[in-house]
């Protein structure tokens, strides 16, 4: 595993629950409004994480820590992701798995193993402006469909979350999503941040009151979309 961050507790990443957030490095997208740069093109392989530091960790806050989040960068691309779930889920604690879902048969063989309590899943943008939004000129989008229809079939519990930017979205664009998961149990759009730490530049936010409105009118397509970190 390269675990490029740690963060010791946290009460925003696992929803419900007080978690600790594990951050792997590399990613096959190239979102340009990622806030996790040096997750993706900076990597230090010099500054990394001892695994077992983490699970030794675990053990010691059990009871306090309730929950863990494996985020990155995009830590499907992890060779032995399999074997460092299995490490905490011998703890007894739950796993929060974040993806862009572009390894869904990856994806499925941790659920069905029984290694995922909790997945969110990225969706980048409507199906025909994804290769644009990633950063990928080429892109094909049917692992990512195959992600979304597993993960609808209800085989885990789960949400689709979406990063909201000006220069990349347009109501339209979030309609056209809400459409692609009709179904879904929840779906978040999330307020863009500037974090410093873009791939990118020349990216902005929309104000609340416009997040508000895009909100509502997914509503009537996906009656359980909330906004995230819009204030």
């Amino acid at each position: 595993m390269k675990i490029c961050g740690f963060q010791k507790m946290t009460m925003l990443d696992y929803p419900g629950k007080v978690a600790c957030t594990v951050f792997t490095g590399g990613c096959n997208f190239r979102c340009p409004f990622c806030h996790n740069a040096l997750l993706v093109t900076e990597i230090d392989d010099e500054n990394v994480f001892d695994e077992e530091e983490i699970i030794s960790y675990l053990y010691k806050r059990k009871g306090i820590i309730d929950g863990v989040c494996i985020t990155g960068g995009e830590p499907l691309l992890q060779k032995d992701i399999a074997e460092f779930l299995q490490k905490i889920k011998a703890t007894g604690l739950p796993v929060k798995l974040d993806t862009n879902g572009s390894y869904p048969q990856k994806l499925r063989e941790l659920v069905e193993k029984g290694l995922v309590d909790y997945v969110a899943m990225d969706i980048k943008n409507s199906k025909e402006k994804y290769a644009e939004t990633i950063g990928l000129s080429d892109y094909d989008l049917s692992k990512v469909e195959e992600s979304v229809e597993f993960l609808l079939s209800g085989a885990v519990d789960y949400e689709f979350r979406t990063t909201v930017v000006r220069e990349f979205h347009t109501q339209e664009d979030i309609l056209n999503i809400a459409s692609w998961i009709s179904d879904a149990k929840r779906y978040f759009l999330q307020g863009f941040v500037d974090s410093g730490n873009l791939i990118g530049s020349g990216m902005s936010a929309y104000i609340p009151q416009e997040m508000v409105e895009i909100c509502t009118k997914a509503q009537e397509i996906v009656p359980n979309t909330v906004l995230r970190g819009v204030k």
